[in-house]
């Protein structure tokens, strides 16, 4: 079954780095061959923008991620697999 990882592109968190983010994770799936396993996809605002900004991984949100600390955060997600 494909992992469903789903990026914020809400005014808030766009400005606030998903922007980067959105590239991060973009060239994390192709170094790891994952494009047959991942559905990646944007969304508009999720509503929590005060804690944002958000990426949702199989209906799991992440709050406060940023291009900093993505890397570390698909790492413990696929490292499961």
């Amino acid at each position: 079954m494909k992992k469903e990882i789903v990026i914020c592109l809400g005014s808030s968190c766009f400005s606030r780095g998903n922007k980067r983010t959105v590239q991060i994770i973009k060239d994390y799936i192709k170094e790891h061959q994952l494009e047959d396993k991942v559905f990646f996809h944007g969304t508009h605002c999720s509503g929590n923008c005060k804690n944002g900004p958000i990426v949702k991984i199989n209906d799991k949100e992440y709050e406060n991620v940023t291009p900093e600390n993505v890397i570390y955060l698909l790492e413990n997600i696929f490292r499961k697999d």
